[in-house]
């Protein structure tokens, strides 16, 4: 994958390959302190119980970007500044939640992306549920593991790993 100085922005992404990239809804909030990310997505589904997200961080995430189907519950956050934070010590390159993250100020100041529908003080419960590696569909997309994301000021796209591998020559 092209390191993050020669991947294209977004809207070129989206110029090149049309409707057959995936872009979401825009309804997502910008909440890390990086704005622009890219990475292979892995997956995990969850509702309102973080304990699948806070073992995946703990492992090398290096070029990586998560993606989290919280079932879009605004009724706690489901990523913190202590997850979020592990997550970045182990070299991921952001999360992508479809639900609610917390802890907004330190969130801010972490050199991770962090994408998330919106922010609620409650945190979810653990109770070992969730399950990773699987097609998630939210906002409109279906997202894959293994796709990769690409971030920044003007949303999201979804590419296939042949889409992202032909990125690179995009101007």
């Amino acid at each position: 994958m092209p390191d993050e100085t020669s991947f294209p922005g977004t809207c070129d992404l989206y110029d090149k390959f049309l409707d057959a990239a995936r872009v979401p809804e825009p309804v997502f909030r910008d909440f890390g302190g990086r704005k622009r990310f890219h990475g292979e997505v892995a997956t995990i589904k969850c509702f309102e119980d973080n304990s699948r997200i806070k073992e995946l961080v703990a492992t090398a995430g290096r070029g990586k970007v998560l993606v989290v189907d919280g079932g879009g519950s605004m009724r706690c956050a489901v990523l913190g500044d202590l997850v979020a934070g592990e997550a970045l010590k182990n070299g991921w390159e952001g999360v992508v939640v479809f639900g609610c993250v917390r802890d907004s100020a330190a969130l801010a100041a972490l050199d991770i992306g962090v994408k998330a529908l919106g922010l609620n003080p409650r945190k979810s419960v653990r109770r070992g549920e969730g399950s990773t590696d699987l097609r998630l569909s939210f906002a409109g997309i279906h997202v894959d593991p293994g796709d990769v994301l690409v971030a920044d000021e003007d949303g999201m796209i979804v590419l296939t790993p042949e889409q992202a591998d032909t990125a690179q020559g995009t101007p």
